[in-house]
């Protein structure tokens, strides 16, 4: 498999469906479709309902089917005006870099906030200001960098639409602030893309902050999700695959190259609602995306 991607791990995030799986039916059923990878989320790594040795079950339990936890998504929002609930988010966590640490697994997700699909979060520019919203997520950012680095864990910052980070400009600001090696960057081009950033560029510009990529496409303009704009299957929207994926080969990325699957209606309507199907037609797209860069 790895002649087929050249040299790329190939992974698939545990969401959708899968988050009510037990993990054995998961890493089974993507290990059989040729993964490499899993990425998974709260609903398998929480060192909130979990204990430690839960937690090391779970990576013993991925490696044994031959597989690798590319990263844990432990996104939460950090532009939050209540102090005693963003001290909450915050705690939560470094309980997962200590947790992921302790486990074996050096790579957590992360993204800023506010999220547009939270009716509760605040409005930058209209219930908050952005100065105010820099403030928070900094100050939580010095925190976990700090446990990050007692652990050993990269934490991999998400750039997401509608956030205070959510383009290649305002993810720098954030990079420039902190310096640490354990502060990097998990690179999904459909955000730059939907904010027209120029994705080639942007992976060259960052270049050893990437520490995790994912593989997702849009198509549309920054909006409403749903009706401004789409994350569509794989080659469908307006990410330039073969500019990407040639970048990433030219900073010698070698790590994981991670499906996180939000064509929802394609999903539901087409595919019933089964996961193992949303990786099927993944790992195909993802094939001929590769071979993009042979041509």
């Amino acid at each position: 498999m790895s002649s087929v991607f050249r040299g790329w791990k190939v992974g698939f995030t545990a969401s959708l469906d899968f988050c009510s799986w037990k993990p054995e039916r998961v890493v089974e059923a993507l290990s059989k479709i040729g993964y490499g990878g899993v990425e998974w989320t709260l609903s398998h790594f929480n060192p909130e309902t979990k204990s430690i040795e839960e937690l090391e079950t779970l990576v013993k339990t991925t490696r044994d089917h031959g597989l690798e936890i590319s990263e844990i998504v432990v996104q939460q929002d950090l532009v939050e005006p209540d102090e005693k609930v963003r001290r909450e988010r915050i705690d939560m966590v470094k309980r997962c870099i200590k947790a992921a640490g302790e486990a074996g697994v050096d790579t957590l997700n992360l993204f800023t906030g506010p999220s547009p699909s939270d009716p509760n979060s605040p409005k930058i520019l209209r219930s908050i200001q952005e100065g105010e919203a820099w403030s928070m997520v900094l100050g939580a950012f010095d925190e976990l960098v700090e446990e990050a680095e007692r652990y050993g864990v990269y934490l991999a910052v998400e750039a997401v639409f509608g956030h205070l980070c959510h383009d290649y400009y305002t993810l720098k600001e954030l990079l420039d602030n902190i310096d640490s090696e354990y502060l990097g960057v998990n690179m999904d081009p459909s955000h730059y893309a939907l904010y027209r950033n120029d994705v080639s560029w942007v992976v060259k510009r960052l270049r050893d902050k990437i520490k995790h990529v994912h593989m997702k496409d849009v198509v549309g303009r920054p909006g409403i999700h749903g009706e401004d704009f789409i994350f569509p299957l794989l080659g469908e929207g307006i990410v330039d695959w073969k500019g990407f994926l040639e970048a990433l080969r030219s900073i010698g990325y070698e790590g994981f190259l991670s499906v996180e699957f939000e064509s929802f209606e394609y999903y539901a309507k087409i595919l019933g609602k089964d996961p193992v199907k949303a990786a099927k037609i993944s790992m195909e797209q993802l094939k001929q995306l590769v071979k993009l860069c042979e041509d």
